[in-house]
């Protein structure tokens, strides 16, 4: 006999609405008011593990958190559009939907936009751009012209001193966390994680300098996600404000070598294993990767050159667009493929699964870069080749091209030809396919791990940790509810 279980409306329902099954089918469905209100009858209802309804309690959160992502209606994405192309139509916005390039879904009933969608049709279709380009004229990105110059400098001096770290940059960092008034009662303690510097070899004389508060707890060295944390009590109608400052030497990194100098993996070693590995939800061998990275690397034995072939291929086949946050996305690099774009991290997550998929270790990295005329949260990967070590790797900044390109030619996002590669230095055209510039601020060495101290509550960024975490006694503060900054100095 199924057992039935009244709901306080007056509606009964059964054993088999409330499985976990029915769950993420009323999800799927964009049902979020019906999915709520089931997850709350089963905490209420059943016996259930504090894991468990750990577990039921975030995917209301995830929910929530999709509501703020989705955010726009129709006629404010249709007048953001007519922003950036006045002739835009209606057609054209459905044209775009159906394309996926005009990011949208259904919520309750209602139809719902990515609140940064309208921009991101003009990055990711290609007719798109070409309208904006219209009233748009192109003129040289100032990122890519410095990075042109530093990496031209950076390849004369590792040439002429054979060294592997050259170039060093003296840098002074402040990183701030403010939390808004009155999102913490007053008398309750504010916990903040703050990401800090990884111990990596690029970084020399490293200092801190300075705390908002006198005691503070920095991340210990093995930690993947790199924190310094810190708690402060709450003031009625103030804000809770934390920062720290550090200064360092950063050196910019070139790994000289050629495809042949790499050796072949010990499979058996631990290393090799650990990162050719599966590691669900976001590193999954699903039949079209395997299918995708096979037919890219088919007749290709060595690991750097099978590495360039998938770098290749994202670099031509997935512009940047603004990105939905990583928590509410099941498995990140199929995301990519469906939608044909992706930004940092999720292009990066797509290398890593290809390359390990390809037999060829790689792992997450990542943090802020500091660039001087931009600075950002960034993401990029490492892969390990045997005889050299672990290698930086940029799907993102892709391919360098020379100054003389920039002046004609958008450099992201269009198909380098064969043409192109044979007047170009590799080394400098392939520079973040093993070199890594000074301007990262290197936090994380993995995904998806734990915090030090531990978070008692679910993070607002389950995947990567770059802006940093807030929490107090009462729950997780999720974004929005707080700022941060990343402020710059050049010494």
């Amino acid at each position: 006999v199924m057992s039935i279980i009244v709901s306080g409306c007056g509606h009964s329902l059964s054993k088999a609405d409330l499985s976990d099954a029915n769950i993420a089918k009323v999800i799927k469905a964009g049902e979020f008011t019906q999915a709520e209100k089931l997850i709350k009858m089963k905490i209420a209802t059943e016996e259930l593990t504090p894991a468990q309804i750990w577990d039921l309690n975030f995917q209301i959160e995830v929910m929530d958190r999709i509501r703020q992502d989705f955010s726009r209606d129709d006629s404010t994405v249709f007048a953001q559009l007519q922003k950036y192309y006045p002739e835009v139509t209606r057609e054209d916005m459905a044209r775009w939907e159906e394309k996926k390039i005009l990011e949208g879904m259904t919520i309750d009933g209602e139809k719902r936009y990515f609140r940064n969608s309208a921009r991101n049709v003009f990055r990711i279709d290609e007719e798109a751009e070409a309208l904006y380009n219209q009233t748009h004229p192109y003129s040289p990105d100032p990122l890519d012209t410095f990075v042109d110059e530093s990496v031209t400098k950076v390849l004369k001096s590792a040439r002429k001193t054979g060294k592997a770290l050259v170039e060093p940059e003296k840098l002074k960092i402040r990183y701030s966390i403010s939390v808004k008034p009155d999102e913490v009662p007053a008398g309750e303690v504010v916990r903040v994680w703050m990401p800090y510097l990884q111990n990596e070899d690029m970084y020399k004389n490293v200092k801190l300098l300075a705390t908002s508060q006198p005691d503070y707890i920095i991340a210990p060295e093995g930690y993947a996600h790199r924190s310094i944390y810190m708690e402060k009590v709450a003031e009625a109608g103030k804000r809770t404000e934390f920062w720290y400052e550090m200064s360092y030497t950063a050196y910019h990194k070139f790994n000289d070598f050629e495809p042949e100098d790499v050796k072949p993996y010990d499979t058996e070693s631990e290393l090799y294993k650990k990162f050719t590995a599966e590691r669900a939800p976001h590193i999954v061998f699903s039949d079209r990767i395997k299918s995708i990275t096979d037919s890219l690397t088919k007749g290709v034995e060595n690991p750097y050159l099978k590495s360039v072939k998938i770098f290749d291929w994202i670099c031509d086949h997935f512009p940047w667009a603004s990105a939905r946050e990583y928590s509410t996305l099941e498995n990140i690099p199929e995301y990519v493929i469906d939608n044909d774009h992706g930004d940092c991290g999720q292009v990066g997550l797509l290398f890593i699964t290809m390359a390990r998929c390809a037999g060829i270790p790689a792992q997450w990295e990542s943090g802020w870069m500091l660039h001087p005329m931009e600075i950002n949260l960034h993401d990029w990967v490492r892969v390990y080749y045997e005889g050299i070590g672990w290698v930086g790797v940029d799907p993102s900044f892709g391919r360098v091209i020379l100054k003389e390109e920039l002046e004609h030619n958008a450099p992201r996002g269009r198909v380098i030809t064969s043409a192109d590669k044979s007047k170009l230095d590799s080394d400098y055209f392939y520079y973040y396919t093993h070199g890594m510039d000074a301007w990262r601020f290197i936090v994380n060495t993995d995904y998806s791990q734990p915090l030090y101290p531990a978070k008692t509550y679910p993070r607002s960024e389950t995947v990567d940790f770059q802006r940093g975490e807030v929490e107090w006694r009462g729950g997780n503060l999720y974004f929005g509810r707080w700022n941060y900054d990343m402020e710059l100095e050049v010494l």
